[in-house]
């Protein structure tokens, strides 16, 4: 796997530092990552070989929502909360099948996440990619790209994939997406997903370790925490489940296995 596309200088990135967008980018194939980042992804595969499979499992559960609330809801404004790269078949490729005028704003703190957004996305006036801090979600509202792309006066995808759990108690997940709900009119929809506490599998316990230690973030919640985020919401069928079983399209064959049961996720719609 090369380092970083030749388009991205590194100047603009800590090459020394893990982010957890470039380790999922490592998970998901993909080739916008250093070293440092594989040196996470082998660390975290070696305690629990899954994850590239887990991280397979949140990308297709993105494509099964997106293309649902876009076909099926009418939805055409998604705000992509700690995005990632914007590579691998994500959420403005997905929506853009289904109404190519649907808008698609990415936020990430990464700095990479906006260089490698704006050498691919320079031709598509209704994708950007913002930086920002999801801890701050005022600032993530009132950000300009953001109020350009996002008319708050219609219903709007929050999409929160895999992020929330890069978050520590003490940073109030909770209280973010309260915010975030409270900014959006009715008819909205929140997408969570979240690396869900296995009480058998003392691997999500060595996992939440790792992380914390290589990456700095990292919280594996009970399925009652996940539910918490969904208050005030009206969670759509078949409820939080593990991200394969959330209308799959083939048979899941055994639902019993780590990487099927590791992330649960689901969508809630506001009243």
């Amino acid at each position: 796997m090369a380092d970083v596309s030749p388009e991205i200088s590194p100047d603009i990135v800590p090459t020394g530092v893990p982010t957890a967008a470039r380790v999922y980018d490592v998970m998901l194939n993909g080739k916008d990552n250093y070293a440092i980042d594989r040196e996470v992804a082998a660390a975290s595969l070696a305690i629990m070989p899954e994850l590239r499979d887990i991280a397979l499992h949140n990308r297709a559960i993105l494509h099964r929502v997106v293309r649902y609330l876009a076909a099926e809801e009418g939805i055409t404004q998604f705000l992509d909360l700690g995005s990632g790269l914007p590579t691998v078949r994500n959420t403005h490729e997905v929506a853009h099948e289904v109404n190519p005028d649907a808008h698609v704003v990415y936020v990430d703190i990464d700095p990479i996440v906006l260089a490698h957004g704006r050498a691919i996305l320079a031709d598509n006036p209704n994708t950007t990619v913002v930086t920002a801090d999801i801890r701050d979600p005022r600032a993530v509202l009132e950000a300009a790209d953001v109020q350009r792309l996002i008319d708050f006066s219609r219903p709007v995808c929050v999409m929160l994939v895999g992020i929330l759990h890069h978050l520590a108690d003490e940073d109030e997940p909770g209280r973010i997406v309260e915010v975030l709900r409270d900014a959006v009119p009715s008819g909205s929809y929140f997408f969570i997903t979240n690396f869900t506490r296995l009480g058998d599998a003392p691997e999500s316990v060595e996992l939440e370790r790792q992380l914390l230690e290589q990456l700095g973030s990292g919280r594996v919640r009970t399925p009652a925490e996940l539910a918490a985020f969904f208050d005030g919401l009206e969670v759509l069928p078949p409820g939080l489940v593990p991200l394969p079983l959330w209308r799959p399209e083939e048979p899941v064959l055994d639902a019993s296995t780590i990487d099927v049961r590791f992330m649960t996720g689901g969508v809630g719609r506001k009243p």
